[in-house]
């Protein structure tokens, strides 16, 4: 049986934070505000595969509640997502991943983006995709007052 989830996050911009995407830290006067390192990103993949596994969100895993997820590397949740994920059979099959983000451009870090999490998930690098879009100046994407991404992973699970 084939599953598939969507994942969607977003966090607005702060001072004196880093710009961590995709587990690459960007050169940026900005950084992306959150309980952990808000890795918008990271985060939206975590949400999709938990969707498709029918295992809640990253909120119900790693609440920001709670302090050992104080700065979390999010990469390390990812992970974490891919054992609680990864249980009986079931395979990770692909993921597919857009960032809406007016600035920085993302395309000189997409490439170690997709690796990252393709490794966190141990997955061949062909079953990872990361795409990047502007807000083209419209909504808080657009006037960069934050950053969006959003996922969607498909799961191949054993025959029940």
């Amino acid at each position: 049986m084939v599953t598939t989830g969507i994942g969607w996050d977003v966090h607005r911009f702060a001072e004196g934070r880093p710009l961590v995407i995709g587990g690459v830290t960007i050169p940026s006067e900005q950084g992306l505000l959150g309980h952990s390192d808000a890795d918008v990103l990271v985060h939206a993949v975590i949400d999709a595969l938990l969707g498709a596994a029918g295992l809640g969100d990253v909120g119900e895993h790693f609440p920001d509640t709670d302090e050992r997820w104080r700065g979390a590397d999010s990469i390390e949740l990812l992970r974490s997502t891919r054992e609680l994920v990864a249980v009986g059979g079931v395979e990770i099959a692909h993921v597919d991943a857009t960032v809406l983000i007016e600035r920085p451009k993302l395309l000189p870090y997409k490439p170690e983006m997709r690796e990252n999490i393709a490794g966190a998930l141990q997955l061949p690098l062909a079953r990872v995709n990361v795409k990047a879009t502007r807000g083209e100046g419209m909504g808080f994407v657009g006037r960069v007052e934050g950053a969006a991404a959003l996922a969607i992973a498909t799961l191949e699970r054993p025959e029940e």
